[in-house]
């Protein structure tokens, strides 16, 4: 078998220390599995894929992550609920539903705030960085894009399929 030499840094010298402590002493090993995680992250992300960070069970308590893209959300709110739809595509092809329903009876009423507060107001609706931490959060994992049909409403399920069928971006040699 051949040998590789790596020439490590005073400064560094530490992180490979510490790195032996955690796994046992085989460092060759854990050089090679922290570079196959390295090479797998930066081919996704070359391929247009994101790191993902899903919040599940009830109040987003946990998260989940993969690598995928987003192909499309839906919202939408009645008198009862808001409801909260992502789809996304994992690097290994599956479609990733991520599914966020709140029901108004359970917002948390003391923590309402200021309603002449616009922020308040965002986080009330689930928008952007004030984005609601209650209701339940779900995700479900679908090896074929049919499998969505039933899943989501028709004019996300149309947008989705589009973005699957085409390229979102086309270069074009003009």
């Amino acid at each position: 078998m051949p040998n590789k030499t790596i020439y490590v840094s005073d400064d560094d010298l530490p992180v490979f220390q510490r790195a032996q402590e955690l796994v046992g002493g085989n460092l060759s090993s854990t050089v090679v599995s922290a570079l196959r995680k390295l090479i797998e992250s930066e081919e996704g992300r070359a391929a247009g894929f994101d790191e993902v960070v899903l919040r599940v069970g009830r109040d987003g308590v946990r998260q989940v992550r993969f690598q995928g893209v987003l192909l499309g959300e839906w919202r939408d709110m009645t008198d009862k609920r808001t409801l909260h739809q992502q789809v996304y595509r994992s690097r290994k092809g599956k479609f990733v539903l991520a599914t966020h329903t709140a029901k108004w009876k359970d917002y948390p009423s003391d923590d309402l705030g200021d309603l002449k507060d616009w922020k308040n107001w965002r986080r009330l609706l689930g928008i952007g960085e004030q984005a609601t931490d209650w209701g339940d959060y779900e995700y479900e994992i679908l090896d074929d894009l049919k499998d969505l049909k039933d899943r989501i409403p028709d004019n996300l399920y149309r947008k989705v399929e589009e973005v699957t069928a085409h390229p979102r971006i086309e270069d074009l040699d003009i």
